[in-house]
């Protein structure tokens, strides 16, 4: 039975790489209309989970529900089979994926990297693909730049004509891989802006990151993965306010410290910052959308 609250439905997911097991008896709902961040140390998989919510992974055991359509696999035990190419394809449209690299034709400019895909996938007319292409520009502020080719664009232009590209499949969902670790770091803040936007406007994204201020301030759910598992999954509060499980608070702790103490100046205290709880992770005011 599906849940009707939920965009996507992880039920028993188990992906393995040889013997080594990425994840392991995966449960996971993603609220429709509602932002989900996977964070967790490096390797955790993260990615991989991601990656199977977008069928770019295939996987040995569970279900995965895209709005209750079946992706990848269908039943249970020796029921169990693979969805045909049309299942597949009927689930896979309503994704749209943001890949941590731009992935962008280097020979084509901003408004046809845009639209090549609406005419090669959705057989639109050139004129018809142009057209809901600016408008995905738009979207995210590079109408200005639709006749630029990606060589001329910064690193943050690049992957927001990524977010474009995604947007102009009018997807349901978008699943964004960690879009802003290949950006230098005065280049990530007009991307997550691109990202909040998209989430005051209702749309479903679930984002791999590791950008604790975003996840912290924009999620409705964060899920912290560990050792292919979920170790914890709750409101942002809940993650980073005081946890409780101690692996989240020595991954949180790790990270505050990286970011925040070894930059201070040596030999000079930092008072508590307003909002700071006792273990020591800053939150600001109204973390997690109303």
């Amino acid at each position: 039975m599906t849940n009707r609250e939920s965009a996507i439905e992880i039920r028993g997911l188990k992906k393995s790489f040889g013997k080594f097991p990425v994840l392991d008896d995966i449960d996971l709902d993603i609220p429709r209309s509602a932002v989900t961040c996977i964070i967790g140390p490096s390797g955790s998989g993260k990615s991989t989970l991601l990656r199977c919510m977008a069928f770019l992974t295939d996987f040995e055991a569970g279900s995965i529900l895209i709005e209750g359509q079946p992706l990848g696999f269908v039943g249970e035990g020796a029921a169990r089979r693979a969805c045909t190419n049309k299942e597949i394809n009927a689930a896979r449209e309503r994704v749209g994926f943001v890949f941590q690299q731009f992935n962008l034709w280097p020979h084509l400019t901003v408004l046809e990297n845009v639209a090549m895909p609406l005419r090669l996938v959705n057989k639109l007319s050139k004129s018809e693909a142009a057209g809901k292409a600016r408008k995905a520009l738009a979207k995210v502020g590079l109408a200005d730049h639709v006749s630029k080719y990606p060589t001329f664009l910064s690193g943050g232009q690049q992957q927001r004509v990524g977010i474009a590209r995604a947007l102009a499949q009018d997807p349901h969902i978008i699943l964004f891989d960690e879009p802003t670790s290949a950006l230098d770091p005065e280049l990530v803040g007009e991307v997550l802006q691109v990202m909040r936007d998209l989430a005051a406007d209702g749309m479903t994204m679930v984002v791999v990151t590791h950008e604790m201020g975003f996840a912290s301030q924009v999620a409705d759910q964060v899920v912290f993965t560990d050792k292919g598992v979920i170790a914890a999954k709750g409101s942002p509060a809940e993650i980073f306010g005081n946890p409780d499980n101690p692996r989240v608070r020595s991954f949180l702790a790790n990270y505050f410290e990286r970011n925040t103490i070894r930059s201070r100046p040596a030999g000079r205290d930092v008072p508590a910052a307003a909002g700071q709880l006792g273990w020591g992770m800053p939150l600001v005011e109204g973390s997690g959308r109303a």
